[in-house]
């Protein structure tokens, strides 16, 4: 009888922010999957070790995905990590696949899910605390009010287009793209707010787009809301 994989998103940098359901799953599983080459590595990982220490006498697997844009050579990384996972299924042993943040957002265990699903596996995604939720909340701001629209986009692949829809925008992915995001938001006229490394010990605030450092790191996120009248 095979086994059952479950994308398990682990939050974005504090382990206390992992949901009891990520940490039951994690601590009932054998067999734990995480990106990248090595648990030592993995941020994900390292994060859910926070929480549950135990997890280092699990099996783990490590399921290394290169961040490249050759579509070929990504889909065959994919291909290659699904095999990997399906694997241990086959054996009837249940797999934690542990992601960053949520399991439904950017995410790069969905390929793998895609895959797994048109092979017949059975898989389950375990929602996570959202990167963007967690940095407005660490800026102590709110994301939407009233009937504001909230965009969220990955800005390293729409460097292009102007901030100008109402509502509050999140940008993702931005850090390779820093100084041409940054022109963008300093043309938009919006206030502005980036957190680096969100929850995680070397975390850094930017209060507005300026401070923003060009060689800002990878797990950088900003958040752009519309100027509003104070006096109304």
């Amino acid at each position: 009888m095979r086994g059952k994989i479950y994308g398990v998103g682990v939050g974005p940098g504090d382990p206390e922010l992992m949901t009891l359901k990520a940490v039951r799953l994690i601590r009932e599983s054998d067999v734990i999957a995480f990106p990248g080459k090595s648990a030592e590595e993995s941020v994900a990982y390292q994060i859910a070790r926070g929480a549950v220490p135990e997890i280092a006498e699990k099996t783990l697997v490590p399921v290394y995905m290169p961040m490249i844009r050759d579509r070929e050579t990504i889909a065959d990384r994919h291909r290659a990590g699904a095999g990997l996972l399906e694997k241990y299924l086959d054996r009837g042993q249940n797999v934690v696949y542990l992601t960053l943040g949520d399991s439904t957002v950017y995410c790069t265990f969905s390929y793998l899910q895609h895959i797994m699903e048109e092979d017949g596996y059975e898989v389950e995604l375990v929602s996570g605390i959202t990167s963007f939720c967690a940095a407005a909340a660490r800026l102590g701001i709110s994301l939407t009010e009233w009937n504001e629209p909230l965009h969220v986009i990955p800005a390293s692949h729409r460097t292009g287009e102007p901030l100008d829809l109402p509502g509050t925008y999140v940008l993702m992915k931005s850090a390779s793209h820093m100084r041409e995001t940054k022109e963008l938001l300093i043309a938009s006229g919006r206030e502005v707010s980036c957190v680096e490394n969100c929850g995680m010990e070397n975390e850094k605030i930017y209060r507005s787009a300026q401070e923003i450092p060009d060689d800002a790191g990878y797990f950088s996120l900003v958040i752009a809301k519309e100027k509003k009248d104070r006096d109304n």
